[in-house]
């Protein structure tokens, strides 16, 4: 099966309306640029999209929050968007607010094929709403379900032309789970290289769950906050 595709635009060709999307990335590192803007580029609505978070007002996701493409959001953190806040506010995004390590579970659990698991992270707090409870060894859990989408997106420093990606550092943060829970995973590469040409052993997602890869251009890479000294010595 062909897996190159020759840029976004064309690996992200089917995504449609309604569409559930993960999205790797934390903060602005790591997230696939390439990808996000052909979304933008191709106007596509009705957005699942599910994220730690949102990026910022003129980056990442916050480009698709701006254009009214997205209409939900799963994500744990949202303190950086101004226009996120105010769609919230307005009644005019639907938010489902999960707490971080509960996020990654779910996703984790979507990727093992396991469909619902307990934790006490939320119990006793709205996150607990309408879920259910159950307690163990005296102490109380809720349960959370997996979480799966249609689409992933994600982006890594290099993949070979088979799929197998290798992230840098941080950047591997969501991406090296989402990859693996949702019915086609495609990833943009800063660097695509043969079969081979990548060790074995440094691996971070085998190309069995990659289903389209693209070398992408440019990467801005930007730094969400930087904070410098301001002492003069």
């Amino acid at each position: 099966m062909k897996k190159i595709y020759e840029n976004a635009d064309q690996a992200i060709s089917d995504i449609s309306d309604g569409a559930v999307l993960m999205l790797g990335g934390f903060g602005l590192c790591g997230i696939p640029e390439n990808a996000i803007a052909a979304l933008v580029k191709k106007g596509v609505t009705n957005l699942t999209c599910i994220s730690n978070n949102a990026g910022v007002d003129d980056f990442g996701l916050g480009l698709l929050l701006k254009r009214k493409q997205i209409k939900k959001m799963i994500s744990s953190y949202v303190g950086e968007n101004a226009e996120f806040e105010r769609q919230l506010l307005s009644g005019e995004l639907e938010v489902d607010l999960v707490p971080q390590g509960t996020l990654a579970t779910r996703i984790q659990m979507a990727a093992m094929g396991i469909p619902a698991f307990f934790t006490p992270a939320g119990y006793g707090t709205e996150v607990a709403i309408g879920k259910e409870t159950r307690s163990f060894d005296g102490k109380m859990y809720l349960m959370e379900l997996a979480l799966h989408a249609d689409f992933t997106l994600v982006k890594a420093w290099k993949g070979d032309s088979m799929g197998n990606l290798v992230f840098r550092k941080t950047t591997r943060n969501f991406s090296t789970s989402m990859a693996r829970a949702a019915n086609i995973t495609i990833a943009e590469v800063e660097e695509l290289v043969e079969p081979g040409a990548l060790d074995p052993d440094q691996i971070h997602v085998p190309g069995i769950y990659v289903k389209r890869i693209f070398q992408g251009s440019p990467y801005e890479k930007r730094i969400e906050r930087k904070t410098i000294s301001s002492h003069v010595h």
